[in-house]
């Protein structure tokens, strides 16, 4: 298990946020994660993320304050405890409309690599002793 405290975890510039202070908890420079990362953002007042698309499938869990997420065509305002999820391509856009601080929980997929072909029909796999 690796634990990463809220005092300890690294922050990280989150492209095309304006407002909002970021902090990395599980992923990247918080240590290695295998099939997504996970952030904390602080929304100030007047703060956002840009349209933009995601660039991976992302889940947005908010615990703190409201927020307004602008997708496909929809917006929705989240407030504590609310989620949203963004396939991959989403273009997407969070606004904090409200006078007070909201937090976000951010968890991101990792870039997949495209996966190896597999063994034909009727041939062993190199983890299946052959019989």
């Amino acid at each position: 298990m690796r634990v990463t405290r809220h005092a300890a975890a690294p922050g990280y510039q989150a492209a095309a946020h304006h407002g909002v202070a970021t902090l990395r908890l599980q992923g990247h420079e918080a240590g290695p994660t295998d099939r997504f990362w996970v952030g904390l953002s602080y929304y100030l007042p007047g703060g956002g993320a840009d349209e933009t698309p995601a660039g991976e499938e992302t889940v947005y869990v908010v615990l703190d304050g409201s927020l307004v997420v602008q997708a496909d065509g929809k917006e929705e305002e989240l407030g504590p405890l609310d989620s949203a999820h963004l396939p991959k391509g989403t273009v997407r856009r969070v606004d904090n409309r409200s006078s007070r601080p909201a937090t976000l929980l951010v968890i991101i997929g990792h870039r997949q690599e495209a996966a190896a072909p597999g063994p034909e029909a009727g041939e062993a796999s190199a983890r299946e002793p052959s019989k």
